[in-house]
């Protein structure tokens, strides 16, 4: 199975003769496919120096590029400063380039899908795309090429950070963990199908507030199934009302057996997110610091060594102690050999190593403990549901003008359980997702890829 990753990058130069560099310059610009290396300390033209002044009078309009080149200051009489900031964007850029007698080079990173089509886009205008070799050293930027499922949950990644362009893009597998998490906090039948209603609504929308937000539909959508879904497993449908069986446990009858499940289920998800880890650090760096790394072979052999140890411990089975013994006294040996090669070695570094190392042994209970708030907030929100429902039926078991007021109790009593519960719920999974998962998956963080794209005014004068 292939692995969700950033779309591959080329390293590239734009190539024309110096009287066509104007012209190839504005079809790339327009193309909007790469990413120029632009000298910082590049001078500005006289379409900047327009631009400045225009911009004391008025504000900037967007940029647009001309076929041929215009007149700087006919276009700054007549305050075009769209087509001013536009020459201004192509001077920057022109005045990277590198010339040699009677050819010019802008070197820059593209998409390797989008080289051929744009050679022959420069084609006609006397330009070409040459593929150059990666600068040692140098790592490509980022762009994220997800689509369905993943691309819906790539906003949860990208808030986090840019995934370096060597890893492995978790989009997936956070986006899944994170409705599985906020469904057994928010284990409820009833508040998940209104959980659904409202993604729809979110989805459906052209204008106003929800239209804005329609990005989060996904995740919405998704925590509504899995909150039905526990909800069904918990017996909740706005409470303990009845209305659906318990598939499973009640939480509030069960709550150590619960407790044990959301470590259980953080255990899984800390697991794979070791696994995603290892796989990142062989991209990044090779096999030795994938071997050695913490967030690696070495703590994954920590971990599930910790693991085997608790189980054996729990079940009694004494073989399987000593097999994660053995499993964690590896991982620590390794983990322990690249702390202390990266330190620098002697008395300093092995000190600097063994503390480093606790930290990681103590992080790793820590961390998987954190899990227990999946059970407890479960049970805050079966214990607000079980309040909401109990004052109910001791209204309506009154009669008469009391069922008004039973009413009122199960309706405003659920929408304040509701709010309440989501937003704890949402802020939860999502702390889980960050601090727990991402911190093993991410050691560093890569560059979006920027195109320079500014479009020409060709299609308008058509």
């Amino acid at each position: 199975m292939r692995l969700p990753e950033p779309v591959r990058m080329e390293r590239v130069a734009v190539v024309a003769a110096a009287e066509d560099l104007r012209a190839v310059l504005v079809a790339t610009a327009d193309a909007g496919v790469v990413e120029p290396d632009v000298v910082p300390e590049s001078a500005g033209g006289p379409a900047s120096e327009a631009l400045q002044r225009a911009l004391a009078h008025a504000a900037a309009g967007t940029p647009v590029l001309a076929p041929q080149a215009p007149d700087i200051g006919a276009l700054e009489q007549a305050g075009r400063l769209g087509e001013l900031a536009g020459e201004a964007e192509l001077e920057r850029i022109a005045g990277s380039a590198v010339t040699r007698g009677a050819v010019a080079a802008i070197a820059g990173w593209s998409p390797a899908v989008a080289i051929d089509p744009l050679a022959e886009r420069l084609r006609p205008v006397g330009g070409a795309v040459v593929r150059l070799a990666f600068p040692r050293g140098a790592e490509p930027p980022t762009l994220v090429g997800a689509r369905g499922t993943t691309g819906a949950f790539q906003p949860l990644v990208d808030v986090y950070a840019t995934v370096p362009y060597a890893d492995v893009n978790p989009s997936l597998f956070a986006g899944l963990a994170y409705v599985v998490m906020f469904g057994m906090m928010f284990g409820d039948a009833g508040h998940g199908v209104l959980l659904c209603a409202a993604g729809a609504i979110m989805v459906r929308a052209r204008t106003g507030l929800l239209a804005r937000y329609r990005g989060a539909a996904p995740f919405v959508i998704g925590a509504g199934v899995t909150s039905t879904l526990f909800g069904f497993a918990y017996g909740e449908a706005f409470g303990p009302t009845g209305l659906v069986p318990v598939l499973w446990i009640a939480p509030l009858a069960q709550p150590i057996t619960l407790l044990a499940a959301a470590i259980g289920v953080g255990a899984v998800l800390l697991a794979i997110a070791y696994g995603l880890g290892t796989v990142n650090r062989w991209r990044e760096s090779g096999s030795v610091q994938a071997l050695v790394a913490l967030s690696g072979i070495a703590g994954s052999a920590l971990y599930l060594g910790l693991a085997l140890v608790g189980a054996g411990w729990s079940w009694h089975a004494t073989a399987l102690s000593i097999a994660g013994a053995a499993a964690a006294a590896g991982g620590l040996a390794l983990g322990f050999a690249g702390l202390y090669l990266n330190a620098g070695g002697r008395a300093a570094g092995a000190v600097e190593a063994g503390v480093e190392l606790f930290d990681a042994v103590v992080r790793i209970g820590a961390n998987t403990v954190s899990f227990a708030r999946l059970a407890a907030f479960g049970l805050t929100h079966a214990a607000l549901g079980a309040i909401v429902w109990n004052g109910t039926t001791a209204f309506g078991a009154r009669g008469g003008v009391w069922w008004v007021l039973a009413a009122l109790t199960f309706v405003l009593g659920n929408a304040v359980a509701f709010v309440l519960e989501a937003l704890v719920a949402g802020v939860q999974a999502l702390r889980l997702d960050y601090y727990e998962l991402f911190s093993r998956i991410f050691i560093s963080q890569g560059r979006p890829f920027r195109p320079w794209h500014v479009p020409s005014s060709i299609g308008e004068e058509a």
